[in-house]
Protein backbone atom coordinates (compact mmCIF):
# COMPACT_ATOMS: atom_id res chain seq x y z
CA UNK A 1 0.00 0.00 0.00
CA UNK A 2 1.39 2.89 -0.56
CA UNK A 3 0.30 6.81 0.59
CA UNK A 4 -0.09 10.15 -1.97
CA UNK A 5 0.04 13.41 -0.30
CA UNK A 6 -1.18 16.36 -2.30
CA UNK A 7 -2.94 13.60 -4.55
CA UNK A 8 -5.63 16.54 -6.37
CA UNK A 9 -2.19 18.40 -7.16
CA UNK A 10 -0.19 18.63 -10.38
CA UNK A 11 2.53 16.34 -9.65
CA UNK A 12 0.81 14.08 -6.99
CA UNK A 13 -1.68 13.11 -9.61
CA UNK A 14 0.74 12.83 -12.69
CA UNK A 15 2.71 10.48 -10.16
CA UNK A 16 -0.38 8.32 -9.66
CA UNK A 17 -1.27 8.06 -13.30
CA UNK A 18 2.40 6.85 -13.17
CA UNK A 19 1.76 4.46 -10.48
CA UNK A 20 -1.01 2.84 -12.01
CA UNK A 21 1.09 2.67 -15.45
CA UNK A 22 3.34 0.22 -13.46
CA UNK A 23 0.72 -1.87 -12.01
CA UNK A 24 0.43 0.06 -8.32
CA UNK A 25 -3.50 0.39 -7.93
CA UNK A 26 -3.31 -0.12 -3.98
CA UNK A 27 -2.83 3.94 -3.21
CA UNK A 28 -4.32 6.09 -0.49
CA UNK A 29 -4.75 9.45 -1.64
CA UNK A 30 -4.49 12.52 0.72
CA UNK A 31 -5.80 15.90 0.23
CA UNK A 32 -8.04 18.62 1.42
CA UNK A 33 -10.98 16.48 -0.49
CA UNK A 34 -13.39 17.10 2.53
CA UNK A 35 -16.31 18.95 0.97
CA UNK A 36 -14.13 19.76 -2.39
CA UNK A 37 -16.19 17.85 -5.19
CA UNK A 38 -13.86 19.41 -8.09
CA UNK A 39 -10.90 17.54 -6.51
CA UNK A 40 -12.56 14.31 -6.05
CA UNK A 41 -13.72 14.62 -9.51
CA UNK A 42 -10.13 14.94 -10.52
CA UNK A 43 -9.34 11.14 -9.41
CA UNK A 44 -12.13 10.00 -12.30
CA UNK A 45 -10.14 7.00 -14.33
CA UNK A 46 -7.77 6.19 -11.47
CA UNK A 47 -6.62 3.70 -9.72
CA UNK A 48 -6.43 3.68 -5.95
CA UNK A 49 -7.95 2.34 -2.62
CA UNK A 50 -9.23 4.79 -0.65
CA UNK A 51 -9.10 8.86 -0.57
CA UNK A 52 -8.92 10.26 2.39
CA UNK A 53 -8.97 14.40 3.75
CA UNK A 54 -5.92 15.73 4.97
CA UNK A 55 -7.24 16.63 8.68
CA UNK A 56 -7.99 12.47 8.87
CA UNK A 57 -4.72 10.74 7.75
CA UNK A 58 -3.38 10.56 10.93
CA UNK A 59 -6.55 8.82 12.86
CA UNK A 60 -6.40 6.52 9.77
CA UNK A 61 -2.66 5.71 9.57
CA UNK A 62 -2.84 4.48 13.28
CA UNK A 63 -5.37 2.09 12.43
CA UNK A 64 -3.25 1.15 9.11
CA UNK A 65 0.40 1.62 9.48
CA UNK A 66 0.96 -2.20 9.23
CA UNK A 67 0.01 -2.47 5.54
CA UNK A 68 1.74 0.73 4.54
CA UNK A 69 4.83 0.28 2.26
CA UNK A 70 5.85 3.68 0.86
CA UNK A 71 4.47 7.36 1.21
CA UNK A 72 4.61 10.18 -1.04
CA UNK A 73 4.46 13.36 0.72
CA UNK A 74 3.81 16.30 -1.86
CA UNK A 75 1.00 17.79 0.10
CA UNK A 76 1.64 21.47 1.06
CA UNK A 77 0.33 25.19 0.67
CA UNK A 78 2.27 26.47 -2.59
CA UNK A 79 1.19 30.11 -2.91
CA UNK A 80 4.32 31.95 -2.57
CA UNK A 81 2.17 35.41 -2.98
CA UNK A 82 0.43 34.17 0.41
CA UNK A 83 2.20 36.07 2.83
CA UNK A 84 0.14 34.52 6.41
CA UNK A 85 3.36 32.69 7.70
CA UNK A 86 0.88 30.54 10.36
CA UNK A 87 -1.16 28.31 7.20
CA UNK A 88 2.82 27.76 6.14
CA UNK A 89 3.88 26.92 9.96
CA UNK A 90 1.12 23.94 9.92
CA UNK A 91 0.42 22.68 6.63
CA UNK A 92 3.97 22.91 5.08
CA UNK A 93 5.93 22.28 8.21
CA UNK A 94 4.41 21.10 11.16
CA UNK A 95 2.33 18.63 8.81
CA UNK A 96 5.61 17.02 7.26
CA UNK A 97 6.88 16.88 10.69
CA UNK A 98 4.05 14.41 11.77
CA UNK A 99 4.20 12.35 8.37
CA UNK A 100 8.05 12.19 9.20
CA UNK A 101 7.84 10.59 12.53
CA UNK A 102 4.81 8.39 11.50
CA UNK A 103 7.38 6.97 8.90
CA UNK A 104 10.09 6.93 11.29
CA UNK A 105 8.16 5.12 14.01
CA UNK A 106 6.58 2.34 11.72
CA UNK A 107 9.79 2.05 9.40
CA UNK A 108 8.43 3.16 6.17
CA UNK A 109 10.50 5.23 3.27
CA UNK A 110 9.33 8.35 2.97
CA UNK A 111 10.15 10.59 0.34
CA UNK A 112 8.88 14.15 0.41
CA UNK A 113 9.13 17.45 -1.72
CA UNK A 114 11.57 20.45 -0.75
CA UNK A 115 11.62 22.98 -3.49
CA UNK A 116 14.38 25.07 -5.08
CA UNK A 117 12.85 27.83 -4.49
CA UNK A 118 14.54 27.48 -0.98
CA UNK A 119 18.06 28.49 -2.33
CA UNK A 120 16.50 31.98 -2.26
CA UNK A 121 18.16 34.25 -4.90
CA UNK A 122 20.92 31.61 -5.80
CA UNK A 123 24.07 33.44 -4.24
CA UNK A 124 25.04 30.36 -2.51
CA UNK A 125 24.53 28.37 -5.58
CA UNK A 126 22.81 25.05 -5.93
CA UNK A 127 23.81 22.36 -3.97
CA UNK A 128 22.45 19.20 -2.91
CA UNK A 129 22.47 17.85 0.75
CA UNK A 130 22.39 19.82 3.84
CA UNK A 131 25.37 21.79 4.33
CA UNK A 132 24.14 25.31 3.25
CA UNK A 133 20.42 24.97 4.47
CA UNK A 134 21.11 27.09 7.65
CA UNK A 135 22.57 29.95 5.14
CA UNK A 136 19.87 30.18 2.75
CA UNK A 137 17.86 33.30 2.64
CA UNK A 138 14.24 32.18 0.85
CA UNK A 139 12.67 34.88 -0.07
CA UNK A 140 8.58 34.23 0.57
CA UNK A 141 7.10 32.31 3.30
CA UNK A 142 6.62 29.25 1.31
CA UNK A 143 9.78 29.11 0.46
CA UNK A 144 10.98 29.38 3.86
CA UNK A 145 8.78 27.01 5.22
CA UNK A 146 10.00 24.22 3.20
CA UNK A 147 13.50 25.35 3.95
CA UNK A 148 12.36 24.83 7.64
CA UNK A 149 11.45 21.64 7.17
CA UNK A 150 14.93 21.03 5.73
CA UNK A 151 16.60 22.03 8.56
CA UNK A 152 14.21 20.51 10.65
CA UNK A 153 15.38 16.98 8.84
CA UNK A 154 19.04 17.91 8.70
CA UNK A 155 18.41 17.48 13.03
CA UNK A 156 16.85 14.26 12.88
CA UNK A 157 18.28 11.14 14.63
CA UNK A 158 15.08 9.26 14.45
CA UNK A 159 14.45 8.71 10.59
CA UNK A 160 12.32 6.56 8.17
CA UNK A 161 14.18 3.49 7.32
CA UNK A 162 14.93 5.00 3.52
CA UNK A 163 14.08 8.89 3.17
CA UNK A 164 14.49 11.51 0.46
CA UNK A 165 13.99 14.98 0.35
CA UNK A 166 14.00 16.64 -3.70
CA UNK A 167 13.87 19.88 -4.43
CA UNK A 168 11.62 20.70 -7.35
CA UNK A 169 12.98 23.19 -10.32
CA UNK A 170 10.35 24.84 -12.43
CA UNK A 171 8.27 22.11 -13.28
CA UNK A 172 5.84 22.13 -16.06
CA UNK A 173 3.26 19.74 -17.54
CA UNK A 174 -0.28 18.19 -18.05
CA UNK A 175 -2.31 18.32 -15.97
CA UNK A 176 -1.48 21.81 -14.41
CA UNK A 177 -4.40 23.94 -15.63
CA UNK A 178 -5.95 24.31 -12.47
CA UNK A 179 -3.44 26.11 -10.37
CA UNK A 180 -4.08 29.12 -12.19
CA UNK A 181 -1.45 31.84 -11.33
CA UNK A 182 0.71 29.37 -9.48
CA UNK A 183 1.04 27.26 -13.16
CA UNK A 184 4.32 27.47 -14.97
CA UNK A 185 5.48 30.19 -16.81
CA UNK A 186 5.20 27.63 -19.69
CA UNK A 187 1.30 27.24 -19.59
CA UNK A 188 1.15 31.02 -18.94
CA UNK A 189 3.35 31.51 -21.71
CA UNK A 190 0.72 29.70 -24.24
CA UNK A 191 -2.20 31.26 -23.14
CA UNK A 192 -0.40 34.70 -23.73
CA UNK A 193 0.31 33.77 -26.96
CA UNK A 194 -3.15 32.39 -27.97
CA UNK A 195 -4.94 35.15 -26.63
CA UNK A 196 -2.89 38.27 -27.80
CA UNK A 197 -0.60 36.55 -30.61
CA UNK A 198 2.78 38.10 -28.15
CA UNK A 199 4.37 36.89 -25.32
CA UNK A 200 5.73 39.66 -22.65
CA UNK A 201 9.25 38.77 -21.51
CA UNK A 202 10.89 40.94 -18.85
CA UNK A 203 13.73 43.30 -19.25
CA UNK A 204 17.39 42.58 -18.12
CA UNK A 205 18.18 44.91 -15.23
CA UNK A 206 21.46 42.62 -14.51
CA UNK A 207 24.62 43.53 -16.73
CA UNK A 208 25.39 39.95 -16.91
CA UNK A 209 22.00 39.30 -18.69
CA UNK A 210 20.83 40.38 -22.06
CA UNK A 211 16.96 40.44 -22.42
CA UNK A 212 15.24 37.75 -22.66
CA UNK A 213 18.81 35.90 -21.09
CA UNK A 214 17.62 34.93 -17.97
CA UNK A 215 17.91 31.23 -17.32
CA UNK A 216 15.71 28.56 -15.35
CA UNK A 217 15.75 25.09 -15.10
CA UNK A 218 12.49 24.27 -16.80
CA UNK A 219 11.89 20.33 -16.04
CA UNK A 220 8.95 18.27 -17.41
CA UNK A 221 6.71 16.54 -15.02
CA UNK A 222 6.69 13.35 -16.32
CA UNK A 223 10.62 13.33 -15.68
CA UNK A 224 9.87 14.25 -11.94
CA UNK A 225 7.32 11.38 -11.38
CA UNK A 226 9.66 8.99 -12.78
CA UNK A 227 12.61 9.96 -10.62
CA UNK A 228 10.48 9.94 -7.86
CA UNK A 229 9.02 6.43 -8.87
CA UNK A 230 12.90 5.04 -9.19
CA UNK A 231 13.78 6.05 -6.37
CA UNK A 232 10.95 4.39 -4.37
CA UNK A 233 12.69 1.20 -5.90
CA UNK A 234 16.19 2.35 -5.43
CA UNK A 235 18.19 5.11 -3.98
CA UNK A 236 20.29 6.52 -1.41
CA UNK A 237 18.62 8.92 1.18
CA UNK A 238 19.48 12.52 1.53
CA UNK A 239 18.53 16.13 -0.18
CA UNK A 240 18.92 15.97 -3.65
CA UNK A 241 17.87 18.51 -6.74
CA UNK A 242 15.40 17.26 -8.99
CA UNK A 243 15.44 19.87 -12.18
CA UNK A 244 16.55 18.83 -16.11
CA UNK A 245 20.43 19.98 -15.27
CA UNK A 246 20.20 22.37 -17.41
CA UNK A 247 19.53 26.14 -18.08
CA UNK A 248 17.40 27.76 -20.40
CA UNK A 249 16.39 31.04 -20.69
CA UNK A 250 13.57 32.55 -21.47
CA UNK A 251 14.10 33.77 -24.97
CA UNK A 252 14.95 30.43 -25.73
CA UNK A 253 11.87 28.96 -23.91
CA UNK A 254 9.18 31.70 -26.53
CA UNK A 255 10.83 30.23 -29.73
CA UNK A 256 10.25 26.98 -28.66
CA UNK A 257 6.29 28.01 -28.03
CA UNK A 258 5.51 29.52 -31.10
CA UNK A 259 7.73 27.31 -33.20
CA UNK A 260 5.56 24.69 -31.61
CA UNK A 261 2.14 26.57 -32.51
CA UNK A 262 3.34 27.56 -35.93
CA UNK A 263 3.07 31.35 -35.08
CA UNK A 264 5.56 34.07 -36.05
CA UNK A 265 7.99 35.43 -33.10
CA UNK A 266 6.09 38.70 -31.11
CA UNK A 267 7.77 39.55 -27.87
CA UNK A 268 6.70 42.20 -25.84
CA UNK A 269 9.57 43.68 -23.59
CA UNK A 270 8.06 45.05 -20.19
CA UNK A 271 10.36 46.00 -17.13
CA UNK A 272 10.53 43.69 -13.88
CA UNK A 273 8.17 45.31 -11.30
CA UNK A 274 10.36 47.33 -8.86
CA UNK A 275 9.12 45.85 -5.85
CA UNK A 276 10.45 42.28 -7.27
CA UNK A 277 13.80 43.23 -9.10
CA UNK A 278 15.75 43.52 -5.99
CA UNK A 279 15.28 39.68 -5.16
CA UNK A 280 14.56 38.40 -9.02
CA UNK A 281 16.30 35.17 -9.99
CA UNK A 282 18.44 35.71 -12.97
CA UNK A 283 19.88 31.83 -12.87
CA UNK A 284 18.40 28.48 -11.86
CA UNK A 285 20.32 25.32 -12.53
CA UNK A 286 19.66 22.22 -10.55
CA UNK A 287 23.28 20.25 -9.75
CA UNK A 288 21.92 16.64 -10.78
CA UNK A 289 25.58 15.05 -9.71
CA UNK A 290 24.12 13.17 -7.22
CA UNK A 291 22.43 11.01 -10.06
CA UNK A 292 26.04 10.02 -11.15
CA UNK A 293 26.97 9.52 -7.84
CA UNK A 294 24.22 6.77 -7.84
CA UNK A 295 24.77 5.46 -10.96
CA UNK A 296 21.56 6.15 -12.52
CA UNK A 297 21.10 6.30 -15.93
CA UNK A 298 18.67 8.90 -16.90
CA UNK A 299 17.97 11.04 -19.90
CA UNK A 300 15.31 14.28 -19.01
CA UNK A 301 13.62 15.89 -21.55
CA UNK A 302 14.68 18.54 -23.83
CA UNK A 303 13.25 21.76 -23.68
CA UNK A 304 12.62 21.44 -26.85
CA UNK A 305 10.79 17.76 -26.64
CA UNK A 306 9.13 18.65 -22.86
CA UNK A 307 7.72 21.76 -24.47
CA UNK A 308 6.66 20.70 -27.91
CA UNK A 309 5.20 17.82 -26.40
CA UNK A 310 3.28 20.00 -24.04
CA UNK A 311 2.04 23.14 -26.22
CA UNK A 312 0.59 20.34 -28.42
CA UNK A 313 -1.55 18.94 -25.57
CA UNK A 314 -2.83 22.21 -24.33
CA UNK A 315 -3.65 23.03 -28.43
CA UNK A 316 -5.67 20.35 -28.61
CA UNK A 317 -7.20 20.42 -25.27
CA UNK A 318 -10.91 19.11 -24.45
CA UNK A 319 -12.23 19.13 -20.88
CA UNK A 320 -10.60 16.07 -19.38
CA UNK A 321 -9.23 14.54 -15.99
CA UNK A 322 -6.14 15.86 -16.64
CA UNK A 323 -6.76 19.12 -17.44
CA UNK A 324 -8.65 20.54 -14.70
Amino acid sequence: MIVVTGSAGFIGRNLIEHLNRNGFYDLILVDEYQDNPAKTSSLDFLGYSEIIDRKDFFVWAKQNQEYVDFVFHFGARTDTTEKDEKIFSELNLKYSQDMWDFCSDFDIPFLYASSAATFGNGELGFDNGFEKVDLYNPLNPYANSKNEFDKWVKQQIKTPPRWVGFKFFNVYGPGESHKGRMASVVWHSFNQIKNTGRIKLFRSHHKDFADGGQCRDFVHVADVVSICFEWMNNGYSGLYNLGSGTASTFLELSNCIFQSLGIEKQIEWIDTPIEIRDSYQYFTQADMSWMRKQSWDYRFKSLTEGVSSYIKILNDLKPGPTDI
